[in-house]
């Protein structure tokens, strides 16, 4: 009895082992073509200090991004982000709504946007500098990237990242709330994306 269920198992470690193996981090073997967000494997996290006394953490739960990528001209890569400021979530439901229409005025400005401008590359690693759109306002802004690896394997073609940002929400015209909420906003950004 545990003979079979031996060599059944180890048949299903030889199958699934090649879709298991790392992914690739050469950017240049990712194919070409157009790569939307995989909702279910992303997350955006933004920190704020909250009177001074630890890093408040906020999630949205809602925001989508596409790239274009050709490893033939990987600096002319773009990057298309949209986030719906509604859906700010800090783990209470009343306080997410209230926060997000006081600290974010997300009833005025309910979309936050960002747009590559300039992509700099230094192996896996990288900046992206884009225009933000926050609060109705726009500046540029330059995200650290980190090229997580590309495979074509168990869950089919996709391929993921790391960022991280930072900014003044002051410098967006968000300077409400200042007594409880700090003016820098830290962003936290992990995301994968599947080829269209």
């Amino acid at each position: 009895m545990i003979r079979p269920l031996a060599v059944a198992l180890m048949a299903a470690m030889l199958m699934t082992g090649p879709a298991l193996a790392a992914p690739s981090t050469d950017p240049a073997k990712m194919p070409a073509g157009t790569y939307g967000l995989e909702k279910t494997h992303a997350s955006l996290l933004a920190r704020v200090r909250h009177m001074g006394l630890s890093s408040y953490t906020l999630r949205f739960n809602r925001f989508d991004a596409s790239y274009d990528w050709d490893p033939k001209a990987p600096d002319a890569a773009t990057l298309k982000v949209s986030i719906d400021m509604t859906s700010l979530d800090v783990g209470d439901e009343k306080i997410s709504k209230k926060f997000a229409d006081d600290f974010l005025d997300a009833k005025k400005n309910p979309k936050a946007t960002f747009v590559s401008t300039a992509i700099v590359r230094d192996g896996d690693r990288g900046k992206v500098t884009g225009d933000l759109t926050f609060h109705g306002v726009t500046k540029p802004v330059t995200l650290d990237v980190i090229f997580r690896g590309y495979e074509s394997g168990l869950l089919g073609a996709r391929a993921g990242f790391s960022a991280t940002g930072a900014f003044k929400r002051s410098d967006f015209g968000s300077d409400n709330m200042s007594m409880f909420a700090g003016d820098d906003i830290e962003l936290i950004i992990e995301v994968e994306f599947t080829r269209q």
